[in-house]
């Protein structure tokens, strides 16, 4: 059903009708942003995007003013064509107040976790039948309010997997489960995302100097914070990595440009122009010299959540500072998880997450060989940075339930032995380093009348989930690569003049030190898979002299059998006004199982089961799981967002 729970603040409306009058300046004032001068120039945009999800109703109300100017400063000692160049953005998202009681202070409820037996095991706190009512369990008294069950957005079976409590409020309404310092954004730091203590509302802001050379070559540099490009991929990145990317924004479907995450950096790039060999040859140097950013993921409790790794984290650190009680754990036997868990603090979960302090050493290095052979454009690449993906590692000191706290009147004590267990789903977050190395390719085929482009990367250092290892996490290189193709052909019959575009490409992920076993209760190992495809088909036509154009652009995920579909229309009204409407439409298979170590026997003798790999009290993944928590690694980007169909429109004045 459509969301009509509008709860209307008077300050919220200003702030929402002042993103709207904005869009109507008229445009004798926008030419007053006219200095007269010559070396001076600027621009912007002020635009409105305001989305409706199936289910959900409103999930984005977004205001933009953005800024964009250069000034040329001439030639400045040994440098030509100096200049500042800067694009400044500043958004305020209305969804959290007017929509406040899905996403805002609001949001969430009393939850009740499922399924539970009638009979009660020993040692096990469930009542019999029904739901259980999640605050008389929790321990330390949890509040059963402003809560949701994990993954209640992306699925609706029950009993197949973990079920957690989640906090979705924001984090300075609702502060449990917030990761400090990673995922801990209050109320205003989500309405207005650009303010924060990274001054993120500054897009770029560098300057920009040229030296030419004796030698005949020019020597350019640029220092500042900065969007830096080197790849020429949709949706999905392979080389163009250095800098992270702002997920929560719009999953994947934002253009890049708008989604990247500013750093300051210096580059420096030698034009050598064309030689015997070559037509044309660059080389860069990359030096971020910024503190370490992670990509975006998405907070619980926001519209968009990649993966919903925000709820899993969040649910996971709840957790462990204040125990927690999961539905679907324990079992009646040995070799089932059917009942509800008691958990003390300090047991299971996220401990903190290990955020990188700024160094020298922490800084990040590329370099870039650029060049034309006769039709071919290539690069060679070179990044040594570090994975904008966390990393979950086990084996951190943690409390053995059974022995180490003791239950009175139906909370934990503090008594944490801080032991390390094997195989134990208590983990702290880390950002390892890696090293890439790939190159691309662009060539157009006159006999084709197509444009190809390759790019391929190989990196060695990231980590992935992996049930088998003790620490529940292992390390792999990984191959990475997209072909693309672009084309244009006519179509008389709908447009007699104007050409349609066809794109194609296929993004493959190969991880060359994949592992998965098969244990007495089903596949254990690694949930991503060993290769995985995804492909996009963009067609895009013209029409009113390109002032009006229609596209769809399809995307599948061969592995997950998950398919979106984005149909859209752009209308450049005149020379300032613009107005976008579009949907996107998901379909898959429905969500996907894995083994989540609910049956790794991490606290011999009292968790074994009857796996031989439990024999002798030895711990190990013995192949049971669910939906919950790792299945949403199968399911990918595409299906993870299954439930969020919407409809978008977007209308932009520029000037």
């Amino acid at each position: 059903m459509m969301n009509n729970k509008w709860n209307i603040k008077p300050l919220a409306v200003a702030f929402a009708l002042t993103g709207l009058v904005g869009l109507s300046i008229p445009q004798q004032a926008a030419a007053a942003i006219d200095t007269g001068d010559d070396t001076l120039e600027i621009s912007g945009f002020v635009e409105n995007a305001t989305y409706f999800r199936n289910k959900v109703g409103l999930s984005k109300f977004r205001n933009t003013l953005q800024l964009e100017g250069t000034k040329l400063l001439g030639n400045l000692g040994a440098f030509s064509e100096v200049s500042i160049n800067g694009t400044f953005r500043a958004t305020y998202d209305g969804v959290y107040d007017l929509n406040s009681d899905e996403y805002g202070d609001g949001a969430g409820g009393a939850i009740a976790l499922t399924p539970v037996i009638p009979a009660t095991p020993a040692g096990f706190n469930v009542p019999p039948g029904g739901g259980i009512p999640l605050g008389n369990l929790t321990a330390r008294g949890l509040d059963n309010s402003g809560l949701e069950v994990l993954g209640q957005s992306r699925h609706t079976v029950k009993g197949h997997g973990v079920e957690l409590a989640v906090p979705v409020r924001p984090c300075d309404k609702d502060s449990r489960g917030c990761i400090g310092g990673y995922m801990d954004d209050s109320l205003n730091e989500l309405r207005y995302s650009d303010f924060n203590d990274r001054w993120d509302f500054i897009r770029e802001l560098y300057a920009n100097a040229t030296i030419d050379m004796e030698s005949g070559t020019t020597f350019n540099l640029s220092v500042g914070k900065k969007q830096e490009v080197w790849g020429r991929t949709d949706l999905f990145r392979v080389l163009d990595i250095i800098n992270p990317i702002d997920y929560s924004r719009n999953n994947i479907y934002d253009e890049f440009e708008d989604t990247r995450i500013p750093l300051w950096m210096a580059t420096a790039e030698w034009q050598f122009g064309a030689n015997n060999l070559l037509d044309d040859m660059n080389l860069q140097f990359v030096w971020v010299f910024d503190k370490f950013r992670p990509n975006k993921l998405g907070q619980s409790g926001t519209p968009n959540q990649i993966l919903g790794a925000g709820e899993l984290f969040r649910s996971l650190n709840l957790c462990w500072e204040e125990g927690c009680t999961t539905s679907v754990f324990a079992g009646a036997g040995p070799d089932d998880a059917s009942i509800a868990t008691n958990f003390g603090p300090g047991v299971l979960g996220i401990r903190e997450a290990h955020m990188p302090e700024w160094s020298l050493a922490n800084s990040q290095l590329g370099v870039k060989f650029e060049g034309v052979y006769k039709d071919v454009g290539f690069s060679l690449n070179a990044f040594y940075t570090r994975s904008q993906l966390p990393s979950l590692r086990a084996g951190i000191p943690s409390d053995n339930p059974f022995t180490g706290s003791v239950l009175t009147g139906g909370n934990y004590g503090d008594n944490i032995e801080s032991q390390i267990y094997s195989h134990l789903i208590s983990f702290d977050i880390h950002f390892p380093r890696v090293f890439l190395l790939g190159g691309s390719l662009d060539y157009y085929s006159e006999t084709f009348d197509t444009a190809f482009r390759v790019e391929t990367a190989w990196t060695k250092g990231e980590e992935f989930a992996d049930t088998t290892k003790a620490r529940l996490f292992s390390e792999s290189e990984v191959a990475r690569w997209v072909i693309g193709a672009d084309r244009n052909f006519f179509i008389r019959s709908i447009n007699k003049n104007k050409a349609f575009l066809l794109s194609f490409q296929t993004f493959g992920q190969h991880i060359l030190q994949h592992n998965r076993v098969q244990r007495a209760f089903g596949e254990a190992g690694m949930p991503d898979r060993e290769n995985n495809y995804i492909s996009t088909l963009l067609l895009q036509g013209w029409w009113k002299q390109d002032r009006l154009s229609f596209k769809v652009i399809q995307a599948y995920d061969w592995g997950a059998e998950a398919y979106v579909v984005s149909p859209s229309m752009d209308w450049l009204i005149d020379d300032n006004w613009r107005f976008q409407l579009g949907a996107n439409i998901k379909f898959d298979r429905g969500p996907a199982e894995w083994a989540d170590c609910t049956k790794c026997n991490p606290f011999a003798p009292f968790t074994a089961s009857t796996a031989p790999i439990h024999a002798g009290g030895a711990s190990g993944e013995a192949g049971l799981g669910g939906i919950e928590p790792l299945g949403r690694f199968i399911d990918g980007p595409i299906g993870t967002a299954r439930n969020e169909d919407e409809i978008q429109m977007t209308i932009r004045y520029r000037f």
